[in-house]
Protein backbone atom coordinates (compact mmCIF):
# COMPACT_ATOMS: atom_id res chain seq x y z
CA UNK A 1 0.00 0.00 0.00
CA UNK A 2 2.69 2.89 0.85
CA UNK A 3 4.52 1.53 -1.92
CA UNK A 4 1.95 1.55 -4.11
CA UNK A 5 1.47 5.56 -3.15
CA UNK A 6 5.04 6.46 -3.20
CA UNK A 7 4.76 5.12 -6.83
CA UNK A 8 2.09 7.25 -7.62
CA UNK A 9 3.81 10.44 -5.72
CA UNK A 10 6.40 9.88 -8.16
CA UNK A 11 4.85 10.32 -10.80
CA UNK A 12 2.86 12.94 -10.47
CA UNK A 13 6.61 14.45 -9.35
CA UNK A 14 8.02 13.29 -12.56
CA UNK A 15 4.83 14.86 -14.62
CA UNK A 16 5.17 18.37 -12.67
CA UNK A 17 8.63 18.29 -13.41
CA UNK A 18 8.43 17.46 -17.52
CA UNK A 19 5.47 20.65 -17.60
CA UNK A 20 7.59 22.71 -16.44
CA UNK A 21 10.69 21.99 -18.04
CA UNK A 22 8.71 22.04 -21.49
CA UNK A 23 7.09 25.18 -20.39
CA UNK A 24 10.51 27.00 -20.29
CA UNK A 25 11.64 25.39 -23.24
CA UNK A 26 8.62 27.03 -25.39
CA UNK A 27 9.09 30.58 -23.81
CA UNK A 28 12.66 30.66 -24.72
CA UNK A 29 11.70 29.41 -28.12
CA UNK A 30 8.74 30.67 -29.13
CA UNK A 31 7.82 34.90 -29.79
CA UNK A 32 4.59 35.66 -31.23
CA UNK A 33 4.45 39.23 -32.72
CA UNK A 34 0.97 40.81 -32.87
CA UNK A 35 0.32 43.44 -35.44
CA UNK A 36 -0.65 45.84 -33.17
CA UNK A 37 3.34 45.59 -31.86
CA UNK A 38 4.06 46.74 -34.66
CA UNK A 39 4.91 50.36 -35.96
CA UNK A 40 6.10 51.51 -39.42
CA UNK A 41 7.95 54.63 -40.37
CA UNK A 42 9.38 56.13 -43.60
CA UNK A 43 12.60 56.69 -45.02
CA UNK A 44 13.22 58.86 -47.90
CA UNK A 45 14.74 62.13 -49.42
CA UNK A 46 13.09 65.87 -49.10
CA UNK A 47 10.28 65.37 -51.76
CA UNK A 48 6.98 65.00 -50.44
CA UNK A 49 4.61 62.53 -51.64
CA UNK A 50 1.60 60.57 -50.25
CA UNK A 51 1.41 56.35 -49.62
CA UNK A 52 -0.86 55.37 -51.61
CA UNK A 53 -3.70 53.50 -49.84
CA UNK A 54 -3.37 55.60 -46.44
CA UNK A 55 -3.95 58.63 -45.52
CA UNK A 56 -0.40 59.07 -44.28
CA UNK A 57 1.59 62.16 -45.51
CA UNK A 58 5.18 61.92 -45.73
CA UNK A 59 7.90 63.96 -46.94
CA UNK A 60 10.31 62.26 -49.04
CA UNK A 61 10.43 60.06 -51.69
CA UNK A 62 8.76 56.53 -50.54
CA UNK A 63 12.11 54.18 -49.34
CA UNK A 64 12.26 50.98 -46.89
CA UNK A 65 10.24 50.36 -44.14
CA UNK A 66 11.81 50.02 -41.12
CA UNK A 67 9.83 48.32 -38.13
CA UNK A 68 9.84 48.63 -34.77
CA UNK A 69 8.79 46.15 -32.83
CA UNK A 70 7.02 47.15 -29.08
CA UNK A 71 7.41 44.52 -26.56
CA UNK A 72 5.59 46.13 -23.60
CA UNK A 73 2.34 44.05 -24.46
CA UNK A 74 4.58 40.73 -24.70
CA UNK A 75 5.52 41.28 -21.14
CA UNK A 76 2.22 41.14 -19.91
CA UNK A 77 1.69 37.92 -22.11
CA UNK A 78 5.00 36.03 -21.00
CA UNK A 79 4.06 36.69 -17.25
CA UNK A 80 0.42 35.51 -17.72
CA UNK A 81 2.39 32.57 -19.60
CA UNK A 82 4.08 31.63 -16.17
CA UNK A 83 1.52 32.14 -14.37
CA UNK A 84 -0.96 29.27 -16.05
CA UNK A 85 2.33 27.19 -16.07
CA UNK A 86 2.46 27.85 -12.19
CA UNK A 87 -1.18 26.71 -12.03
CA UNK A 88 -0.56 23.94 -13.93
CA UNK A 89 2.16 22.67 -11.74
CA UNK A 90 0.17 23.06 -8.30
CA UNK A 91 -2.77 21.26 -9.67
CA UNK A 92 -0.71 18.82 -10.85
CA UNK A 93 0.61 18.62 -7.11
CA UNK A 94 -3.01 19.16 -5.63
CA UNK A 95 -3.63 15.20 -4.06
CA UNK A 96 -0.04 15.22 -2.67
CA UNK A 97 -0.30 18.98 -1.13
CA UNK A 98 -3.98 17.98 0.07
CA UNK A 99 -2.73 14.66 1.64
CA UNK A 100 0.47 15.33 2.91
CA UNK A 101 0.29 19.31 4.61
CA UNK A 102 -3.13 19.37 5.58
CA UNK A 103 -5.10 17.36 8.53
CA UNK A 104 -6.57 15.03 6.09
CA UNK A 105 -3.96 12.32 7.06
CA UNK A 106 -4.99 12.25 10.36
CA UNK A 107 -8.57 12.34 9.84
CA UNK A 108 -8.28 9.27 7.07
CA UNK A 109 -6.41 7.54 8.99
CA UNK A 110 -9.00 7.62 12.66
CA UNK A 111 -11.84 6.75 10.06
CA UNK A 112 -10.65 3.82 8.90
CA UNK A 113 -9.93 2.72 12.26
CA UNK A 114 -13.08 3.49 13.40
CA UNK A 115 -14.37 1.16 10.26
CA UNK A 116 -12.26 -1.86 11.27
CA UNK A 117 -12.98 -1.66 14.87
CA UNK A 118 -16.82 -1.56 13.86
CA UNK A 119 -16.18 -4.56 11.83
CA UNK A 120 -18.34 -3.65 9.40
CA UNK A 121 -15.94 -4.10 5.91
CA UNK A 122 -16.93 -1.72 3.43
CA UNK A 123 -19.17 0.19 5.23
CA UNK A 124 -19.28 3.15 5.53
CA UNK A 125 -17.84 3.09 1.55
CA UNK A 126 -14.09 4.88 0.91
CA UNK A 127 -16.37 7.24 -0.99
CA UNK A 128 -18.27 8.45 2.29
CA UNK A 129 -14.78 8.69 4.02
CA UNK A 130 -12.86 10.46 1.84
CA UNK A 131 -15.78 13.10 1.48
CA UNK A 132 -15.88 13.13 5.12
CA UNK A 133 -12.18 13.53 5.47
CA UNK A 134 -12.04 16.26 2.82
CA UNK A 135 -14.62 18.57 4.22
CA UNK A 136 -13.66 18.02 7.73
CA UNK A 137 -9.82 18.90 6.27
CA UNK A 138 -11.12 22.27 4.39
CA UNK A 139 -13.56 22.85 7.94
CA UNK A 140 -10.19 22.58 10.07
CA UNK A 141 -7.98 24.52 6.91
CA UNK A 142 -10.10 26.80 6.30
CA UNK A 143 -8.21 30.13 8.56
CA UNK A 144 -4.75 28.87 6.77
CA UNK A 145 -6.56 29.07 3.36
CA UNK A 146 -8.22 32.22 4.15
CA UNK A 147 -4.69 33.62 5.04
CA UNK A 148 -2.98 32.35 1.58
CA UNK A 149 -5.55 34.01 -0.43
CA UNK A 150 -5.58 37.02 1.36
CA UNK A 151 -1.52 37.24 1.99
CA UNK A 152 -0.51 35.42 -1.40
CA UNK A 153 -3.21 34.86 -3.69
CA UNK A 154 -4.67 38.33 -4.30
CA UNK A 155 -1.72 40.19 -4.24
CA UNK A 156 -0.10 38.08 -6.81
CA UNK A 157 -3.35 38.33 -8.98
CA UNK A 158 -3.54 42.24 -8.57
CA UNK A 159 0.51 42.37 -9.45
CA UNK A 160 1.41 43.69 -6.49
CA UNK A 161 4.02 41.58 -5.16
CA UNK A 162 6.03 38.98 -7.13
CA UNK A 163 5.76 35.58 -7.42
CA UNK A 164 8.59 34.47 -4.97
CA UNK A 165 7.10 36.66 -2.78
CA UNK A 166 3.71 34.97 -3.42
CA UNK A 167 5.40 31.81 -2.68
CA UNK A 168 6.68 33.12 0.66
CA UNK A 169 3.65 34.64 2.19
CA UNK A 170 1.26 31.88 0.73
CA UNK A 171 3.80 29.13 2.43
CA UNK A 172 4.25 31.19 5.76
CA UNK A 173 0.73 29.81 7.44
CA UNK A 174 0.85 26.56 6.15
CA UNK A 175 3.91 26.23 7.54
CA UNK A 176 2.78 27.64 10.67
CA UNK A 177 -0.06 25.23 11.13
CA UNK A 178 2.54 22.16 10.24
CA UNK A 179 4.89 23.76 12.93
CA UNK A 180 1.61 23.52 15.53
CA UNK A 181 1.33 20.15 15.02
CA UNK A 182 4.22 19.00 15.24
CA UNK A 183 6.10 16.97 18.03
CA UNK A 184 9.71 18.54 19.14
CA UNK A 185 11.06 15.03 18.85
CA UNK A 186 10.03 14.38 15.07
CA UNK A 187 11.59 17.85 14.28
CA UNK A 188 14.81 17.02 16.26
CA UNK A 189 15.30 13.87 14.09
CA UNK A 190 15.11 15.58 10.74
CA UNK A 191 16.96 18.52 11.81
CA UNK A 192 19.79 16.09 13.19
CA UNK A 193 19.28 14.06 9.79
CA UNK A 194 19.79 17.10 7.95
CA UNK A 195 22.89 18.19 9.88
CA UNK A 196 21.07 21.04 10.92
CA UNK A 197 22.83 21.88 14.84
CA UNK A 198 20.77 24.59 16.06
CA UNK A 199 18.26 27.52 14.96
CA UNK A 200 17.64 30.85 16.63
CA UNK A 201 14.20 30.79 15.40
CA UNK A 202 11.92 28.08 13.66
CA UNK A 203 11.88 30.42 10.91
CA UNK A 204 15.53 29.43 10.07
CA UNK A 205 14.02 25.07 9.58
CA UNK A 206 13.67 24.59 6.09
CA UNK A 207 11.02 23.20 4.27
CA UNK A 208 11.92 20.31 3.89
CA UNK A 209 12.49 19.23 7.49
CA UNK A 210 9.12 20.74 8.64
CA UNK A 211 7.45 18.65 6.25
CA UNK A 212 8.45 15.01 6.78
CA UNK A 213 8.29 15.76 10.97
CA UNK A 214 4.74 16.87 10.53
CA UNK A 215 3.69 13.84 8.52
CA UNK A 216 5.46 11.35 11.28
CA UNK A 217 3.63 13.51 13.97
CA UNK A 218 0.26 13.19 12.14
CA UNK A 219 0.68 9.26 11.88
CA UNK A 220 1.58 8.61 15.57
CA UNK A 221 -1.77 10.48 16.70
CA UNK A 222 -3.61 9.04 14.32
CA UNK A 223 -2.54 5.81 15.54
CA UNK A 224 -3.00 6.63 19.09
CA UNK A 225 -6.73 7.80 18.64
CA UNK A 226 -7.27 4.73 16.76
CA UNK A 227 -6.25 2.90 19.46
CA UNK A 228 -8.43 4.47 22.01
CA UNK A 229 -11.04 3.69 19.78
CA UNK A 230 -10.39 -0.12 19.49
CA UNK A 231 -10.43 -0.57 23.38
CA UNK A 232 -14.37 -0.30 23.95
CA UNK A 233 -14.69 -2.54 21.07
CA UNK A 234 -11.91 -4.93 21.91
CA UNK A 235 -13.85 -5.77 25.35
CA UNK A 236 -17.33 -6.40 23.42
CA UNK A 237 -15.02 -9.31 21.28
CA UNK A 238 -13.28 -10.58 24.42
CA UNK A 239 -16.64 -10.84 26.17
CA UNK A 240 -18.53 -12.27 23.29
CA UNK A 241 -15.73 -15.30 22.72
CA UNK A 242 -15.89 -16.01 26.07
CA UNK A 243 -19.19 -16.72 25.94
CA UNK A 244 -19.37 -18.58 23.08
CA UNK A 245 -16.71 -20.58 24.57
CA UNK A 246 -18.59 -21.41 27.74
CA UNK A 247 -21.71 -22.47 25.62
CA UNK A 248 -19.65 -24.89 23.44
CA UNK A 249 -20.24 -22.53 20.41
CA UNK A 250 -16.66 -23.25 19.19
CA UNK A 251 -17.47 -23.51 15.54
CA UNK A 252 -19.38 -19.94 15.59
CA UNK A 253 -17.38 -17.13 14.67
CA UNK A 254 -17.63 -14.21 17.46
CA UNK A 255 -17.46 -11.57 14.70
CA UNK A 256 -20.80 -12.89 13.81
CA UNK A 257 -22.07 -12.09 17.14
CA UNK A 258 -20.41 -8.94 18.37
CA UNK A 259 -20.86 -6.71 15.40
CA UNK A 260 -24.31 -5.76 16.37
CA UNK A 261 -23.32 -5.26 19.76
CA UNK A 262 -20.83 -3.07 18.62
CA UNK A 263 -22.79 -0.96 16.55
CA UNK A 264 -25.06 -0.87 19.53
CA UNK A 265 -22.96 0.40 21.41
CA UNK A 266 -21.68 2.90 19.05
CA UNK A 267 -25.05 4.12 18.25
CA UNK A 268 -26.19 4.82 22.02
CA UNK A 269 -22.73 6.54 22.82
CA UNK A 270 -23.54 8.77 19.75
CA UNK A 271 -20.34 7.99 18.27
CA UNK A 272 -20.11 10.27 14.93
CA UNK A 273 -20.76 12.96 16.85
CA UNK A 274 -18.16 12.02 19.85
CA UNK A 275 -15.12 10.81 17.68
CA UNK A 276 -15.62 13.27 14.92
CA UNK A 277 -16.01 16.07 17.76
CA UNK A 278 -12.79 15.08 19.56
CA UNK A 279 -10.76 14.52 16.28
CA UNK A 280 -11.31 18.43 15.12
CA UNK A 281 -10.89 19.46 18.78
CA UNK A 282 -7.36 17.62 18.60
CA UNK A 283 -6.15 20.32 15.86
CA UNK A 284 -7.39 23.42 18.55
Amino acid sequence: MIASEIKRFGKRMAIAILLLIFGLVLLSNVRTVSAANIGDTITGDDTTGVVPGTTNNVSGTLGPLEFRLNTAEDEGSLAATLQILLVLTVITLAPSILIMLTAFTRIIIVLHFIRSALGTQTTPPNQVLIGLALFLTFFIMSPVITQVNANAITPLSRGEITQEEAFDAGAAPIRTFMLEQTNVKDLRLFMDIAGITTVETVDEIPITVVIPSFIISELRKAFIIGFLIYIPFIIIDMVVASTLMSMGMMMLPPTMISMPFKILLFIIADGWNLVIGGLVKTFY
